[in-house]
């Protein structure tokens, strides 16, 4: 493809800026971070040249570009200044599509929000690059919701240890020397990018260090970096319409800071990759389609399916806008609430269920609330029929993005009671509808490419053993096994996995579970009265399903959801022989109940 290197003043500094692609074509600027050079954008600006005339360029200090004489001459409107200059440069007449990695970014938020570039950028593409404003109202907000935000904002500031480092002298400098000794090391084990020529720079040991000013002459009290009088707005807003790239596995910046824009970015569009922080190296291909797909809408193409959700993402109050999120067993208990509470949150939702027509009356109360649901019959247990269940999934909604397989059964006796055909019918469900979940959907989210999360039901008797629940324990801890297990497999993809482990939960599948060794009026009246004790313990599914939110969203490998899970887990692992002690406690309380209960009467 065409391409030509040239030189730009920006006041005393001169700018390496290379040019490629087609004139006539739109123009997409892409701004690199710290401490990089343009050429970290190499493979992005490859795949988008084919379609777009696209501009990179060495910032102040970086790579070939002129060093200012004033070691804090980085100031946001200088940099604006550079970016103005270069724009007039290369000859852009019409706005341009502007992307931004890390400190790239926090330039490109200053020249989308404030008047100076007013009219000169059609869209802008943010990576892993807060604007302070949205930054500083994003953290505000958060402690005053409560603990959980507190934690959010601490969460944060332990990534961030390193600013005040690099804004220290001296200690900067030190800190630059070593960054850019293990930089290439960092890229390679951390990123999975393979160092390339260009890529670290050979100029990195210097950038590192001119490049401090950036956090000196930007963070620093009383420095302000400002719009040069340009009147950004102290709200952050933005008529430009935005793409959040966020890389679901940056150690720098949060989930929850990076989406910080939500609010006051009327016109926002989110995608979640499953990478780190320099996803632009580890993923050209999906964050140049991605880039491609959004330059393309502004410039008045279509809104495709993946843009529609990427919209419906960046909507404030939803974490979950846009998302396919599959849900086994939800026509009733703990897959119901949850189908509630991913609709709520923005979700497009599956429900799936044995029972179609209970999964259809949990289809009608989401849609009764506004939200979007959709029914499918099918027996998890049915190895054809789940595979039709994927297939219609993909063919009809897409790839979810969230599974959750929760579907089972409970079976109560002893195990010497427990028949081939009960067993083989719990493990049929229990365990082997979640491998099948979690295989079939898993295998689509890799061949997608963008990340997902697969959450499985699991239970606290997989860890605490007990003589009435054996063949439920044993599933339950096979699912454990598996979840885990499965987490390191797709942890390569990014894509989370999840086991949750609730306790006693008052669901109906009390009044399903079958007690075998009992006659069958014994069996119904056991039934009852642990169905009374669940409802005296009151704690409902709609927690449960608000657990299983957070761990997606957290990506939590492991949730405990009672008090009681809590506590057999940590028993299970501080103590085993009071473990077991517990279950000999249960066991003989359950040999006095059905004692009781098999006694005739009179």
């Amino acid at each position: 493809m065409p391409m030509r290197d040239q030189w730009v003043r920006s006041g005393e500094i001169e700018l390496a800026v290379r040019v490629r692609g087609a004139e006539g074509r739109p123009t997409v600027v892409l701004v690199h971070g710290y401490p990089d050079t343009g050429a970290m954008w190499d493979e992005v600006a490859g795949r988008l040249g084919e379609r777009f005339r696209v501009v990179v360029y060495d910032v102040r200090g970086a790579g070939a570009s002129g060093v200012p004489a004033d070691p804090l001459d980085y100031r946001l409107d200088a940099l604006m200044g550079d970016l103005e200059a270069v724009l007039d440069g290369v000859g852009a007449d019409e706005p341009v599509h502007l992307v931004g990695h890390d400190w790239g970014s926090v330039q490109g938020w200053e020249a989308v929000i404030g008047n100076r570039l007013r009219g000169r950028v059609a869209s802008f593409t943010s990576i892993s690059g807060p604007d302070r404003r949205h930054m500083a109202r994003w953290a505000r907000e958060a402690v005053r919701s409560g603990p959980r935000g507190v934690a959010e904002v601490l969460g944060q500031a332990r990534r961030s240890v390193y600013m005040p480092v690099l804004m220290t002298p001296w200690a900067g400098e030190v800190a630059a020397r070593v960054l850019a000794a293990g930089f290439g090391r960092v890229m390679r084990l951390r990123e999975g990018a393979e160092p390339r020529s260009g890529h670290p720079a050979g100029t990195l040991p210097a950038d590192a260090r001119h490049g401090l000013g950036l956090y000196r002459a930007n963070m620093g009290r009383g420095r302000d970096g400002g719009d040069g009088g340009a009147g950004t707005l102290d709200d952050g807003r933005t008529d430009v319409p935005v793409q959040l790239i966020v890389p679901v596995k940056d150690r720098y910046g949060s989930q929850p800071l990076l989406l910080s824009a939500r609010g006051p970015v009327e016109r926002l569009y989110v995608r979640r990759a499953p990478a780190g922080h320099w996803v632009a190296r580890s993923h050209p291909d999906l964050v140049a389609r991605w880039i491609g797909e959004f330059v393309e809408h502004v410039e008045g193409g279509p809104e495709t399916p993946a843009i529609a959700h990427a919209r419906a993402a960046g909507l404030p109050g939803k974490d979950f806008g846009g998302d396919l999120v599959v849900v086994t067993g939800a026509g009733s208990g703990i897959g119901r609430a949850t189908a509630h509470a991913f609709a709520a949150a923005g979700a497009r939702v599956v429900a799936a269920d044995i029972d179609e027509g209970a999964a259809e009356r949990t289809v009608e109360e989401i849609q009764a609330a506004d939200g979007e649901a959709h029914v499918y019959g099918v027996d998890v247990a049915d190895a054809e029929a789940m595979e039709r269940f994927a297939g219609y999934v993909r063919e009809t909604f897409g790839v979810p993005d969230v599974v959750v397989n929760n579907a089972g059964i409970a079976i109560a006796g002893s195990l010497l009671e427990t028949s081939e055909e009960e067993w083989n019918r719990i493990r049929s469900i229990n365990l082997d509808g979640m491998y099948r979940g979690s295989r079939l959907f898993g295998r689509q989210m890799v061949e997608r490419g963008e990340g997902g999360h697969i959450v499985n039901l699991s239970s606290m008797v997989a860890y605490m053993p007990s003589a009435d629940m054996p063949a439920y324990g044993a599933t339950k801890a096979a699912v454990l096994q598996m979840t885990e297990s499965l987490r390191l497999d797709l942890d390569r993809y990014g894509i989370g996995v999840s086991a949750v482990c609730p306790g006693v939960v008052d669901t109906p599948i009390v009044g399903r579970t079958r007690f075998v060794g009992l006659p069958s009026g014994a069996e119904t009246e056991l039934r009852e009265r642990i169905g009374r004790a669940s409802e005296r313990r009151g704690y409902s599914p709609e927690r449960v399903a608000g657990a299983i939110l957070r761990a997606v969203r957290q990506n939590r490998p492991v949730v405990l959801v009672t008090a009681e899970a809590r506590f057999g887990r940590a028993l299970s692992r501080v103590s085993p022989t009071a473990n077991r002690a517990l279950a000999r406690m249960g066991r003989r309380a359950g040999d006095r109940i059905r004692t009781g209960l098999e006694r005739p009467e009179g």
